[in-house]
């Protein structure tokens, strides 16, 4: 590995930089994405429930809040005191659901960005690298004449870029577009908890 780094030349150190970057976000949301972190199922159904013979206590709150981001939502559309007088109860409390989902749904996104941007910005670089490896072919052929050891400098450190950034790039992609498609059905299903949540919610304070 050391000779492979040695012969790719100072080019790729930002690649290098670049690889530990999103192995660092990889693992990072392949641990934060996890559904029972998210969306445990039937937590919704149990909370509902509980909550048609009695109100949640602290202690089950609190657990809520720290069980997942579902919980989060749950005790968000909970936490709303209806208004004897307040004629909008049913749109406060979507406008309150759908303001929490949105923070969620940053949340779930985190890092995601940054993870895009290194897998398209890795094979720049190596074409970076690669650019700076031709330049050091003709510029030694221009002042020593073709010297062998120079020209095989040069394509080393040409090709060991252009391998490094795919290296690089495809993983990356391939783990955004995972997660991508993870955090879009995560969101889809706490949307559908939101829904299911505001209904019952309605319900519980029709029937008060």
């Amino acid at each position: 590995m050391l000779s492979i780094i040695q012969a790719a030349g100072w080019p790729i150190w930002p690649l290098l930089l670049c690889s530990v970057l999103a192995l660092a976000i990889i693992i990072e949301r392949g641990v934060n994405l996890q559904t029972k972190k998210i969306a445990p199922s039937d937590l919704l159904e149990d909370v509902l429930e509980q909550i048609q013979s009695r109100p949640l206590s602290i202690n089950e709150i609190e657990n809520l809040k720290t069980q997942s981001f579902l919980g989060q939502l749950i005790v968000e559309g909970l936490a709303l005191q209806k208004n004897p007088h307040d004629t909008n109860f049913e749109r406060t409390l979507a406008f309150q659901l759908e303001s929490k989902g949105k923070e969620i749904a940053a949340q779930l996104e985190k890092n995601l960005s940054a993870l895009a941007t290194l897998a398209s910005a890795s094979p720049l670089l190596g074409l970076l690298g690669t650019v700076i490896g031709m330049i050091e072919i003709f510029a030694s052929q221009s002042t020593s004449g073709s010297q062998p050891a120079d020209l095989g400098l040069g394509i080393s450190m040409a090709l060991y870029n252009t391998a490094m950034g795919l290296v690089i790039a495809i993983p990356a992609l391939i783990a955004w577009r995972t997660f991508r498609s993870k955090v879009d059905g995560l969101m889809v299903q706490l949307e559908v908890a939101s829904e299911r949540l505001l209904l019952a919610r309605l319900h519980i304070e029709s029937s008060n």
